[in-house]
């Protein structure tokens, strides 16, 4: 292998060690929590609204909650991360290291991907046995999630590297984050609101992302597709190329 290869097997492997060493905090509470939103809105809401354009309310929602989880854990995984090496200055010594600006930032960003795709796939599986998923369009569904969990993975690196504190961590997540997950069409169709709350949310980014992702398991849709896919891709490279300029300059990344 060559020492690029292996470098980035070790920045990787460093990133999954890290939230595997804390199975219970990382894997077990965003399963619990995504299953609890399938039982509570499955059951409740779901003997209450028996179909949403066409499909059983659990199907239509489990799409959204299966994103959510990808995202979330992402964005927390990368954030706290690059918070806490910068805190006991261990990022000083990766930085000072062989490993380029481009192989530390993709050591972080996989780190992330990996434990949301984990917490997804175990929970898509879960829920497949439960109330049968489906996947009606693999062709635009794997590409989609995959760019969802890239753009939560580099949102993440952003912020972990801009965060002072914790608390500035625990501030994006509640109050941006998943206010816009939320609004974005995870638990209805924007088609069925009432004005101005229907076009509002049609200005909330993660509206198209989970557009995409429902339209990949259901088949179902109420927006452009190759819109929403081209845009996501153009957003998600571009603070790939953003973050990659900051790790390249140094900046931020020393407290």
């Amino acid at each position: 292998m060559s020492p690029a290869t292996i470098r980035m097997q070790s920045l990787v492997g460093r990133e999954v060690a890290r939230f595997m060493k804390i199975k219970r905090q990382t894997l077990g509470a965003p399963l619990l929590e995504t299953f609890l939103y399938i039982s509570v809105f499955g059951a409740a809401l779901g003997s209450r609204i028996h179909t949403l354009h066409g499909y059983r309310y659990i199907v239509f929602v489990l799409p959204g909650l299966i994103m959510m989880a990808f995202a979330t854990n992402a964005f927390t995984n990368n954030s706290s991360s690059i918070l806490q090496q910068k805190f006991t200055h261990a990022i000083d010594d990766q930085l000072s290291s062989p490993a380029s600006p481009l192989e530390l930032l993709l050591g972080f960003s996989l780190g992330g991907f990996i434990r949301g795709l984990v917490v997804s796939l175990i929970a898509y599986v879960v829920a497949g046995l439960l109330v049968g998923e489906p996947v009606r369009e693999p062709l635009v569904l794997i590409p989609s999630i995959v760019l969802v969990g890239m753009f939560f993975s580099q949102a993440g690196v952003l912020v972990g590297v801009r965060a002072q504190q914790f608390d500035d961590v625990a501030l994006y997540q509640t109050f941006v984050i998943q206010p816009l997950i939320f609004l974005g069409g995870v638990f209805y169709s924007a088609s069925l609101l009432p004005q101005p709350w229907g076009t509002l949310t049609r200005f909330d980014p993660i509206y198209y992302m989970i557009a995409l992702v429902r339209y990949g398991f259901i088949g179902f849709h109420e927006t452009s597709i190759a819109i929403s896919f081209l845009a996501l891709a153009v957003i998600t490279f571009a603070l790939f190329g953003f973050n990659l300029w900051v790790f390249t300059k140094g900046r931020y990344l020393r407290t």
